[in-house]
């Protein structure tokens, strides 16, 4: 299968982005060369660099905006990761790795050292993950995950929202920066400033604000609610570049990916087609708009012949080891264990479609704004500079 929008490792996403950073910041390479558009000696001269994640902010999102803040100083258009999500892209950010060689590969990731399909960010089990309030397993120890922060020469900060500071994900993935909790959108921007005047060492800060995708699930991408905070945050950002200006800071601004909304017709449910259901042997996993499915013996043609029949007008089907021959989660050699986690086939959707199943104790969630796939929309994101 030819892909026509795929990452481009090769200088131009995300990845790229992180090799930029730590030629800059004194860290080891990544296996992925430099991002074209950020050239590490300016890294490097900045006794500040901040990268804010905005997420869920694709590229058409800010295209459809008024030129302000940020399409004012957007510096180049780059390309997230695959799968398009915030759980193997923010991962990617915080270590510095592709998929390719972190391994994580979805909202549901099964771990078959745990022996269950996994929600790799709350790093609780899929299935009833109220049940395990009261069990810490050490993310960092199962993921064996090397902080970004840990190979840099220069002091590092991980600015989140306070519902997730102390999470097994959140401490796995900071390693040795010190971790800096908010409580919303002007206590973000708060932090960031006081951190860099705090003092005159030069210093990483990584900040994520997560309420422009959560929106856009919600209400979709085109809604009211994502347009309204959108204004928000340019507001919120123009005045952050302000209390910056005359601190030789770095400001970068990207996201993890962009949205597509989708209508009740794309929406297809595994509890429609038991028979597809029949062939499976665990719940899908990685994301509704890139679908790993794991098969009970002897059921691949079966399966194939399913979706040929009943699904093909919604969906690529791929033999898993197709998406890692093509190069769509990185160069270089993979994780040990990433082929355990894409499963045996993928659905790779099409359009606005998405395929999505429930297991028990799991509460119904119907989202208009949806990512994880291939489509323009999805993949595509910006990326903003400031020299202030």
């Amino acid at each position: 299968m030819t892909f026509t929008h795929r990452p481009r490792y090769d200088g131009d996403s995300l990845v790229n982005l992180m090799a930029s950073l730590g030629a800059g910041l004194g860290a080891p390479g990544n296996g992925h060369p430099p991002l074209a558009a950020l050239d590490a000696q300016d890294v490097a001269a900045a006794r500040n660099v901040v990268l804010l994640l905005i997420d869920g902010l694709g590229q058409n999102l800010l295209a459809a905006q008024p030129p302000a803040f940020l399409r004012r100083h957007q510096q180049a258009v780059i390309t997230s990761v695959f799968p398009t999500t915030t759980a193997s892209a923010v991962t990617t950010l915080l270590t510095g790795q592709a998929p390719q060689q972190h391994g994580i590969t979805g909202w549901f990731t099964y771990l078959r050292e745990l022996g269950a399909v996994w929600t790799v960010l709350p790093f609780k089990p899929r299935a009833l993950p109220g049940s395990w309030d009261l069990v810490h397993l050490p993310a960092g120890e199962v993921l064996g995950l090397r902080p970004f922060a840990a190979g840099l020469s220069v002091d590092a900060y991980i600015v989140t929202h306070q519902r997730i500071i102390d999470s097994s994900y959140s401490a796995a993935t900071a390693g040795r920066a010190r971790r800096v909790p908010y409580e919303d959108l002007d206590g973000l921007m708060e932090a960031i400033a006081a951190l860099v005047r705090q003092d005159a060492q030069r210093k990483f800060i990584y900040a994520y604000w997560p309420e422009l995708d959560a929106l856009a699930h919600q209400h979709g991408v085109a809604s009211d609610e994502v347009t309204a905070h959108f204004r928000e945050l340019e507001t919120a950002l123009a005045g952050l570049a302000e209390r910056l200006r005359g601190t030789d800071t770095l400001l970068l601004v990207t996201a993890d990916h962009g949205l597509i909304d989708t209508g009740a017709h794309h929406r297809l449910s595994l509890d429609d087609h038991p028979e597809l259901a029949e062939c499976l042997a665990l719940p899908l996993c990685g994301e509704p708009r890139a679908v790993f499915c794991y098969l009970r013996p002897g059921r691949e043609d079966r399966f194939q012949a399913y979706v040929e029949r009943h699904l093909a007008h919604a969906c690529h089907c791929l033999p898993s080891r197709d998406l890692l021959e093509a190069g769509l989660f990185g160069l270089g050699t993979p994780h040990p264990r990433l082929a355990e986690r894409i499963g045996d086939f993928t659905l790779l959707m099409k359009d606005a479609y998405i395929l999505k199943d429930r297991v028990f104790g799991e509460r119904p969630f119907v989202p208009v704004g949806i990512h994880g796939g291939l489509s323009e929309a999805e993949l595509y994101v910006p990326l903003v500079s400031l020299s202030l």
